[in-house]
């Protein structure tokens, strides 16, 4: 987002940098879209040629702003294509959107002022382009939905992570109400379908991380859970397959801060970690057994850390992007 109130897309060059298109200006483009009360703030997917973009509020719940997913042809032939939901049900978890299977997937916040189901609180399944059915197979809302809008319980702060455990094809999100809502991603199923656990005290607000162990699928995300006393700042669901799924806390461990995790395997599962950064905590990086929740490597105190900020990896790596610095750890 640019003065005046404008979001542009650009795109740059690899090798040193420079724009190489005009480019987009978003309200200009997109019928409907008002840059003053729209803001950008998930992770982008580029599917198949087409760049997905997530929007939310500027101001949080102020101004008649709604939950966008725009899909921008790269190619430059074919106009945007968007979907919206009611007033509200921002889509601003830093996770953004996801892809598997040939779907899109998005978690929502409140919607505002509605009296019927309008995109919000959900767990949304979107078709390429993008579109949605409004299906109740492409879609996921708690039963409670409209008392999570009163009170402001977004039950999209996790994003939606799309995820295989056997057979089963699942899809997750993590919200302010501290749940897991946990939906079968063939057949979200609609208004009160999948499931709604408790496991965490408090909200959740920044994107899990899942890995296949050979003990089974670890789902691991930042907060307290209750099924771990004296351990507090990392928690691991083990999700096994059924109808529904079974879940169960796996391990809880000690980590000060507010990082989005990501998971490294070999590839076999053996030896998965975790890693997570404690961001506005500690601002250490931490790694932990996957399996276990074990501690295996801190670093060092780095430099400033913003909250829900998640390592990267490459080429033997790992990598965190401090405020001032970026840091570089190589795995031996």
């Amino acid at each position: 987002m640019t003065s005046g109130a404008r979001h542009r897309i650009f795109t740059l060059s690899l090798p040193d940098g420079g724009t190489s298109e005009t480019p987009i200006d978003v309200q200009s483009a997109v019928s409907g879209f008002d840059a003053r009360i729209q803001n950008q703030r998930g992770a982008l997917a580029l599917v198949d040629g087409t760049l997905y973009v997530p929007y939310g509020g500027h101001f949080g719940d102020c101004g008649n702003y709604a939950g966008w997913v725009i899909g921008f042809d790269t190619g430059g032939s074919r106009p945007p294509v968007a979907y919206h939901t009611g007033h509200g049900g921002g889509i601003w978890a830093v996770s953004g959107v996801a892809a598997m299977g040939g779907s899109l997937f998005v978690a929502t916040g409140n919607t505002i002022g509605l009296s019927t189901w309008d995109g919000g609180e959900a767990i949304l399944k979107l078709a390429p382009g993008p579109s949605f059915s409004a299906n109740a197979a492409d879609y996921y809302a708690p039963s409670d939905w409209a008392d999570l809008d009163s009170n402001d319980a977004d039950i999209g702060t996790g994003g939606a992570v799309p995820f295989d455990v056997a057979s089963g094809h699942y899809v997750a999100t993590l919200g302010k109400d501290g749940r897991l809502h946990l939906a079968d991603r063939d057949s979200l199923g609609g208004i009160g379908s999948g499931q709604a656990i408790l496991v965490a005290n408090g909200a959740v607000i920044t994107a899990p991380a899942v890995v296949a162990t050979p003990s089974g699928t670890l789902l691991a995300f930042p907060a307290t859970s209750s099924s771990c006393p004296g351990a507090s700042g990392l928690v691991a669901l083990r999700i096994s397959f059924g109808s529904p799924p079974g879940v169960a806390t796996a391990w809880c461990s000690s980590v000060n801060g507010r990082g989005s995790p990501i998971a490294t395997t070999t590839g076999s599962g053996l030896e998965s970690m975790i890693w997570i950064a404690g961001a506005g905590g500690d601002n250490q990086l931490h790694a932990v057994n996957a399996e276990t929740g074990a501690p295996i490597f801190t670093s060092a105190v780095l430099g400033s850390l913003t909250p829900f900020n998640a390592p990267i990896v490459a080429k033997g790596r790992v990598y965190v992007a401090g405020v001032s610095a970026a840091y570089a750890f190589t795995v031996r």
